[in-house]
């Protein structure tokens, strides 16, 4: 995708998420824009690793400071115990008006992912990110859900396999309910 395509999608999924009242910290906009890209086949193009939270872009977080230079992102300090959220900056209307059509062909994804992800906590974010993870990674492997638990519970001790198996059920009844 072409940067400043992809710079308007970022902005329209952080701006709905904004909508749906989510802290928009980093964390969360890394988790969103992952099951954007992966889920929904939304062709973004950030390299993500399985990492310390669930999958995370290094170059996503690059492209964030980016904006914040540009000025299409801002950081907001609302909490002297957790991080800045992120807000769509002063140039961010422009450039997303810019590219109006290529905002109208993932409209539905981008508001399918702000709403089911948007009020989640990053602990809850970092379980489904990574189920979806697993899911991807095991495709054609073992996708039975206890296969996929156990994976994850692997991959992250601190998850339970409670907790995996259900992540594991809510990114499958996700997977059914996203838009296609």
């Amino acid at each position: 995708m072409e940067e400043l395509k992809r710079k308007a999608v970022v902005l329209s999924l952080l701006s709905n998420m904004k909508e749906e009242g989510s802290w928009c910290g980093e964390t969360h906009v890394q988790k969103c824009m992952y099951f954007l890209q992966e889920m929904l086949y939304v062709p973004t193009e950030f390299g993500f690793i399985l990492y310390k939270h669930g999958p995370f872009s290094f170059e996503l977080r690059d492209e964030l400071t980016a904006m914040r230079v540009d000025s299409l992102i801002e950081l907001q300090v609302r909490s002297n115990i957790y991080g800045p959220s992120l807000s769509p900056g002063a140039l961010a209307a422009a450039l997303m008006d810019r590219f109006r059509k290529t905002l109208r062909d993932y409209q539905q994804g981008i508001e399918f992912v702000a709403k089911q992800l948007s009020p989640k906590g990053v602990a809850e974010l970092e379980r489904l990110a990574t189920a979806l993870y697993v899911t991807e990674e095991e495709e054609g492997v073992d996708q039975a859900e206890k296969g996929r638990a156990l994976r994850l519970h692997e991959l992250k001790p601190h998850v339970s396999i409670e907790e995996a198996l259900a992540a594991i059920k809510a990114v499958d009844e996700l997977r059914l309910e996203a838009p296609h």
